[in-house]
């Protein structure tokens, strides 16, 4: 099983944050045309109480490193929230990568058994969540991903970011 648990994580997450990257390019392309600072896209938000489009790319990318990282019986590599260009938040996203592409499919053997244990925030009312590593995936990684992805999307696409569903699911191959 390890190899299918293997590529029911890695590929997708890895997957995401390429066109996350892609996303990113077309909005810095797309204020560069059109005379403005990329930071203007980087502190939008969808509405005043969600995070800003920095904040969603960096979710992304703890969220796909950690996850991996918790079901490899690994420690992942901790980054500072400071990223104010497009260029370091796609450096973000390719050092996630480098860290998720490391992952042997030996690591994750068993791994769709193994009790996975998540602290809750005290602002979310605190505690830990217990979790079987197929659930882990399926429940709370890939989701997550998935919606700060397209939360980001959301943010530039409101923005009026020239993009559409092909460059949400096909990055760079988007026609």
């Amino acid at each position: 099983m390890s190899h299918s648990f293997h590529s029911a994580l890695v590929p997708p997450l890895v997957k995401n944050l390429l066109n996350l990257s892609h996303l990113l390019k077309r909005a810095e392309a797309h204020a560069e045309a059109n005379g403005y600072p990329a930071s203007v896209l980087l502190s939008s938000r969808l509405y005043p109480d969600m995070f800003d489009l920095t904040r969603q790319v960096q979710i992304s990318t703890d969220i796909s490193r950690r996850g991996v990282a918790r079901l490899a019986l690994r420690e992942a590599p901790s980054m500072e929230d400071s990223e104010t260009e497009v260029t370091q938040l796609l450096a973000r996203i390719s050092k996630s990568i480098d860290f998720i592409e490391s992952i042997a499919p030996e690591e994750l053997e068993g791994a769709e058994q193994r009790e996975i244990r998540l602290p809750i925030p005290t602002s979310m009312g605190g505690g830990e969540r217990v979790f079987a590593g197929d659930d882990f995936l399926r429940s709370f990684v890939l989701p997550n991903v998935y919606f700060h992805v397209t939360t980001a999307f959301a943010i530039l696409r409101h923005n009026g970011v020239p993009i559409g569903k092909f460059d949400y699911l096909l990055g760079e191959d988007a026609p």
